[in-house]
């Protein structure tokens, strides 16, 4: 159906911020290969440059499988990980939207019965979050000056103000705001708000005449953008790119733009992801703005927790402050509650039961700022150890990516390549497409070559190991971009972590 309208005789009832402690879903998997959507955004420049428009918004579908008994455990998991203004879930429908976009307000102004006020807040401009607050604070700043981004933004508010202008008072429609920045979890985005005052008489169905679907999600000119978004996608967007609200007594209405917003049909999962392609606008740089748009799915599958896995060594814990600085940069970059006099008072609660000797003390800290402490002996290693080389690549442009630069409970990808480890072997090391060494699953590395101690650079795909920051500004070892092909000429290797110190290798 075109649409779908539901009576309720109550209010919709918020939902609870529960975060179910399982896994929801399998993989996200895109259902184009990445050489069919690179030629979608060049036909799309061609057209731009034909003069046929000057953005078209390009979409993509992910898919994926539900494994939780009910849909609505997902949208309790998406709304943690992408907590929407405008959010809401219709079993019904088969429709999760956690969508941070305003399509359209309607409200009546105190000055009369038949005055409306009516507010748009299209959502276009974006950049990924960075994985520290340096990297944060230039993605924001690339955000507010980018000259392709405001470009991006102004075309679909000047789209909006036509739009609205069709049906408002003469001379009303209004930019109070333009190019607002939001920091949603995984990306910054830009907004900006366009108003007008309705004219007299104005019905819903007109607004929705004059509006749908939002230029945000279309492009501009928007006739001639949908008809390229016909040609080139490959099937109709359903719910997603539509629009969901609700519409209350007294004639008060607000719709989102279902941006962030799964569908699900018994355990099948769809969810659609897009950009605004402009002349500026490249094959790459488009996918990377995916790839960063998805992580909220990523981030939904399986709950995160920050992990910290420190030793106890004689009632002390050494190197106490880097963990507990990367425990803060890992909170801050999935929104997770951190009282760091809680961790501090849990930490010391364990070390006075632990009393003397050696142990591995594993800590988390969970979205609602939960601690949980655990303790087991540690036992001695013996030196040298031996490391594998791991069977396949570390993928560090992917959307689960950030799980490489922080350290949380989401280790799935380390515990796969570490279980491929041959029989006898300490650990594994692992290296990315580029045939960059990384790390190991548990641990840093180092290479001796030339008479220096080398250890892979951060840029290669790994976690700033806590020991490896020491170590760094001690000036004990050094960065550098190290390959596979290093391994063979290398004079020394070695393992090393804060749990269990700087241990000698051998490589299998």
């Amino acid at each position: 159906p075109l649409a779908e309208f539901a009576v309720y005789e109550t209010a919709p009832q918020p939902w609870p911020a529960d975060n179910p402690a399982v896994r929801l879903n399998e993989d996200w998997l895109d259902t184009q290969a990445e050489a069919a959507e690179h030629a979608q955004v060049e036909r799309i420049r061609d057209y731009i440059r034909a003069g046929d428009c000057y953005q078209v918004n390009l979409t993509t579908r992910l898919q994926s499988r539900l494994l939780a008994d009910d849909p609505a455990a997902l949208f309790l998991a998406l709304q943690r990980s992408q907590p929407g203004s405008f959010s809401i879930f219709l079993r019904e429908a088969g429709v999760a939207s956690v969508s941070p976009e305003l399509f359209f307000d309607w409200r009546p102004l105190p000055e009369g019965p038949h005055t409306w006020l009516l507010a748009t807040q299209p959502m276009k401009g974006t950049a990924p979050r960075g994985d520290d607050r340096v990297a944060d604070e230039a993605a924001q700043a690339y955000l507010r000056t980018s000259e392709k981004e405001r470009a991006e933004n102004l075309m679909i508010v000047d789209l909006l103000r036509n739009d609205l202008g069709r049906i408002a008072e003469l001379g009303s429609v209004r930019v109070p705001r333009l190019f607002e920045l939001h920091a949603l979890p995984t990306v910054w985005q830009m907004t900006s708000t366009v108003t007008a005052i309705g004219r007299r008489g104005l019905s819903l169905a007109e607004v929705f005449g004059a509006l749908f679907p939002c230029g945000s999600v279309t492009g501009a000119p928007k006739v001639r953008a949908m008809q390229v978004i016909k040609e080139l996608e490959p099937g109709p967007r359903g719910w997603y790119c539509g629009a969901l609200g609700l519409i209350q007594p007294g004639g008060v209405a607000t719709f989102n733009v279902p941006i962030r917003t799964v569908e699900f049909e018994g355990a099948a999962l769809r969810c659609g992801i897009g950009s605004a392609i402009t002349l500026d606008s490249t094959p790459e740089g488009e996918l990377a703005e995916w790839r960063a748009k998805t992580r909220f799915l990523l981030r939904a599958q399986a709950p995160i927790a920050a992990l910290e896995t420190l030793g106890l060594h004689g009632g002390e814990y050494p190197r106490l402050a880097g963990h507990l600085a990367r425990l803060q940069r890992t909170a801050r970059h999935f929104g997770l509650r951190l009282s760091l006099a809680a961790v501090r008072e849990a930490l010391g609660a364990e070390r006075l039961a632990a009393g003397e000797g050696d142990w591995r003390v594993r800590l988390t800290v969970d979205a609602d700022g939960r601690v949980a402490v655990q303790r087991q002996p540690l036992l001695p290693t013996a030196v040298p150890v031996l490391l594998a080389l791991a069977a396949e690549p570390v993928h560090t442009r992917g959307p689960a990516a950030e799980f490489l630069h922080h350290k949380t409970t989401r280790r799935e990808l380390y515990e796969r390549l570490s279980a491929t480890r041959p029989a006898g072997a300490f650990d594994v090391i692992l290296w990315n497409e580029a045939g960059e060494l990384t790390e190991c699953s548990f641990g840093n590395l180092a290479l001796r070559l030339d008479g220096r101690w080398l250890t892979p650079r951060l840029g290669a795909g790994l976690l700033p190991g806590v020991m490896r920051e020491q170590l760094l500004r001690e000036g004990r070892i050094h960065e550098a971009r190290l390959t596979r092909e290093d391994l063979a000429r290398a004079e020394g290797l070695a393992f090393f972590n804060s749990l269990r110190g700087w241990l000698d290798a051998i490589l299998l």
